[in-house]
């Protein structure tokens, strides 16, 4: 039998304390990896975080296929994961975290299960540049695709860029990851299932589906649109996004 709350504990402290935890022993199904992953963020919860959306991963084809699978997965967002544009997160919180630019959709209204990409857009109230941190608690960075998803799938920290009203094609946006004001990623919004409108869409069929339904408020991050890059202390982090404009983060030295 899986211990699904020893786990999400093990995960947990792992994360509250920014100590690699060895990769689960313990063979777990998809269903319950989301299990254990529901389990832990149950624990932020009661410590008085709030849900603040959902995050979206291997949203490439390509990585898709090499994963051998045939849905994308998700993990949790919350209010205590979410850093200020232009502001700086402590080092010494991850394990070993890295950055990946994104593209965020602001909720203004619910979203429903089962939703067209037009439906889904007219319950956006904005689309923003942003950047997540992502952190596997886990040692080394290794983990199987159940151990990451009962990690929150990586997910750790994430930063907002203003938001401008929805209206233009996201399909082939250019997006510009620079670390102190070097260019490390050059890459379009369409590696994100080759719009990311369709992670939108993905994302209001899962969360419905774990009985969490997306509401006005949320934020959804659409998946990385190229590889992440390893973070440092002192590091300056900017993302620049066609059309839509600019987010960024420094990284505070110990």
């Amino acid at each position: 039998m899986v211990e699904i709350a020893a786990i999400a504990e093990r995960l947990d402290t792992a994360m509250l304390t920014a100590t690699a935890t060895p990769q689960l022993a313990e063979p777990l199904a998809i269903e319950d990896a989301y299990a254990v992953q529901a389990a832990s963020m149950a624990r932020r919860y009661a410590r008085g975080e709030r849900r603040a959306g959902i995050k979206m991963g291997f949203t490439s084809r390509a990585k898709m296929v090499q994963m051998g699978l045939d849905e994308m997965i998700w993990g949790r967002l919350t209010d205590a994961m979410l850093v200020e544009d232009g502001g700086t997160i402590d080092f010494a919180r991850f394990v070993h975290p890295r950055v990946e630019p994104e593209i965020a959709f602001v909720l203004r209204a619910d979203l429903p299960a089962t939703v067209t990409p037009a439906s889904a857009l007219a319950a956006v109230a904005a689309v923003a540049p942003a950047l997540e941190i992502i952190d596997s608690r886990y040692r080394d960075f290794k983990f199987s695709l159940t151990d990451v998803v009962a990690d929150n799938s990586s997910s750790s920290a994430f930063v907002v860029g203003r938001g401008v009203p929805v209206g233009l094609d996201l399909s082939n946006l250019g997006m510009l990851l620079e670390i102190d004001g070097i260019a490390r990623q050059i890459g379009s919004s369409a590696a994100i299932l080759g719009d990311p409108v369709r992670s939108l869409v993905a994302a209001a069929r899962l969360a419905a589906g774990a009985g969490e339904p997306l509401r006005a408020g949320d934020v959804v991050l659409a998946g990385g649109a190229t590889a992440a890059e390893h973070l440092a202390p002192g590091q300056h982090v900017r993302l620049r996004v066609q059309s839509i404009g600019a987010v960024e983060f420094s990284v505070r030295r110990p």
